[in-house]
């Protein structure tokens, strides 16, 4: 909150509150408080962690120029009244390790972190960062009850969304515009499907200032940096050893909680309950939505080829394998 001279008169600014602050989780906090976007609330359940975290971007405030209030916390009161929640807790990826690896430790930790977030925030919008990010996104719309499926179908499933597209995207982006030698800003893609090795880079969607790469490049060039696109993470893995991604993970985030607080509506690559959408129902996967101020405004459903229908099925069946194997493992475990 901001009082300003008017004792009466009280002023607040949104809050988005981040559920986990490792490296993903304090770099977006970074990110949102530098764009003047929103107050953060920084909640982990090591003591002292966030509040250090909090107290550092605090003390920056000055030499930045932005006055957005930061809060470490590790108390999910503290959470309370946010219009959005970014749930990036959970055991980063290791090297050798796949995003399934993952499924048992960290589909326990974000059911726990959704259920107790929307308990304080029952308005907010749920934006999923952990991996296997497709599922855990699944998982976070079940435990709010916010996307369960039901005789009117997903009802809030517009706040319910996972990050991992905007991420791809901007790896194929990146990748093309090194290839080529142009500016990365110049260069737009569009990655749909898992956040996995079965992602789905849609070289016709990608174009340098309306050019198609098509044009640019020959077939085994595309190929190759879709390839490089789908092991875009876990090259990262490898060279770092000790961790993966986070500061393009936390742009990417950023971007999508900007559409959101400022009512964009940006057409984006989000991971997203389809109810119908590509033939596909009651699974989360990455395809082109509107974000605005709602959350996803509506989704966009592209004229693919059958090759891309194709992968984009196979993409699915792998989610959907892992969303039951999730679910089963959170049913034994009686959570």
């Amino acid at each position: 909150m901001f009082y300003s001279s008017d004792p009466s008169t009280v002023c607040s600014f949104p809050r988005v509150s981040i559920i986990g602050a490792g490296r993903v989780g304090s770099t977006l906090a970074q990110r949102i408080a530098e764009k003047n976007l929103a107050d953060v609330v920084l909640l982990d359940i090591v003591p002292g962690m966030p509040q250090g975290l909090a107290l550092d971007l605090m003390e920056s405030r000055g030499i930045e120029l932005h006055n957005r209030r930061i809060i470490g916390t590790n108390d999910y009161v503290d959470t309370a009244g946010s219009e959005i929640v970014v749930i990036t807790a959970g055991l980063p990826r290791k090297p050798g390790m796949t995003r399934d690896d993952l499924l048992l430790i960290n589909a326990k930790i974000v059911v726990e972190a959704a259920k107790n977030a929307i308990a304080h925030s029952p308005n907010a919008i749920f934006i999923v960062v952990t991996n296997p990010l497709d599922v855990m996104t699944y998982l976070v719309g079940q435990a709010t009850g916010l996307a369960r499926p039901n005789q009117q179908g997903f009802v809030a499933r517009h706040r319910v969304m996972g990050m991992a597209g905007v991420l791809d995207s901007a790896r194929f982006e990146t990748f093309i515009a090194l290839e080529l030698g142009v500016l990365p800003a110049d260069v737009k893609a569009m990655v749909l499907g898992s956040h996995g090795d079965l992602m789905v880079p849609l070289p016709r969607y990608a174009n340098v200032n309306g050019v198609p790469i098509t044009e640019l490049l020959d077939a085994a060039t595309i190929e190759r940096l879709v390839q490089r696109t789908r092991n875009g993470g876990a090259e990262i893995v490898e060279l770092m050893q000790t961790g993966g991604a986070f500061f393009a993970p936390a742009s990417a985030v950023s971007v999508m909680v900007e559409s959101i607080l400022l009512n964009q509506s940006r057409l984006l690559p989000v991971a997203t309950y389809l109810q119908g959408e590509y033939g596909l129902d009651d699974i989360v996967i990455g395809v082109p939505c509107r974000l605005s101020c709602g959350g996803i405004e509506s989704v966009l459903e592209l004229n693919l080829t059958d090759e891309e229908k194709s992968a984009l099925r196979v993409s699915a069946q792998s989610v959907r394998l892992n969303i039951d194997r999730a679910q089963e493992i959170l049913a034994a475990a009686k959570i």
